[in-house]
């Protein structure tokens, strides 16, 4: 590696979340803050919200019922072709 061209890596740099979570990890910068982390974060805590969209689906069911169902098109007969 060239001196004075790469950034200095940290192999003791901290993780701080705003939930008071701390890591060591390896980085460039000697100390990151986040908001969320995977120690707060509703996916990996299994508090997250789930949407019923069963309404939803209900409603475009009704409405697909009511639509009138397409005809068929009359497809004519190709011509044979002489050669």
């Amino acid at each position: 590696m060239k001196k004075d061209l790469h950034p200095i890596y940290h192999k003791d740099a901290t993780f701080v979340c705003a939930c008071g979570n701390k890591m060591k990890i390896g980085s460039i910068k000697k100390e990151i803050k986040v908001e969320i982390c995977s120690n707060c974060h509703p996916f990996y805590t299994g508090s997250q919200q789930l949407i019923d969209t069963a309404g939803r689906v209900e409603r475009f069911k009704t409405r697909q019922l009511k639509v009138k169902p397409k005809t068929e098109k009359k497809t004519r007969a190709k011509k044979a072709v002489k050669k």
